[in-house]
């Protein structure tokens, strides 16, 4: 089997693997407050912006998976900070955070949920943007390890 297809087969299952459970969780924590068919109606209509937060989470984590293996291949230290996809989890629950309303009472939350409404387009381009620095970080981390890779292989 080709070297890079078992390299790349571990990050792309683990973004792949990140990408369902964020969407899982989605679903479930919506489904959970307000019913399946409610779920369905938000989904198709935010989509365009849930997928793309998804699927900036899971190229997060495989672009870090990645870089998690060069480093360890290479023998350096592990001490790698990447960026984390709690924001792009936040945006995606946050913007349904208004359906809430049927227990903030009980709660006491009625405010946060008002706000959550009122700028739920707003969580989710801060999502967004957040996956883009994730990504970039992430992928700048992980172009300079692989040119240090490299020069230590020729070397």
């Amino acid at each position: 089997m080709n070297a890079y297809v078992v390299t790349a087969a571990r990050p792309t299952g683990f973004g792949a693997l990140a990408f369902g459970l964020l969407l899982g969780a989605y679903f479930a924590l919506l489904t959970l407050v307000s019913g399946w068919k409610f779920t369905l109606s938000q989904f198709s209509e935010f989509w365009f912006y849930i997928l793309p937060l998804a699927g900036g989470f899971g190229l997060q984590i495989a672009l870090y998976t990645r870089l998690r293996q060069l480093v360890h291949n290479s023998g350096e230290s592990r001490k790698v900070m990447a960026a984390s996809g709690t924001t792009s989890t936040a945006a995606m629950i946050s913007c349904c955070a208004h359906y809430l309303v049927n227990i903030a009472p009980v709660l006491g939350t009625t405010g946060l949920v008002t706000f959550a409404t009122q700028y739920q387009v707003e969580f989710f381009w801060v999502g967004l943007a957040f996956n883009a620095a994730g990504i970039a970080y992430i992928g700048n981390k992980l172009w300079k390890a692989t040119k240090e890779h490299a020069l230590c292989a020729h070397a």
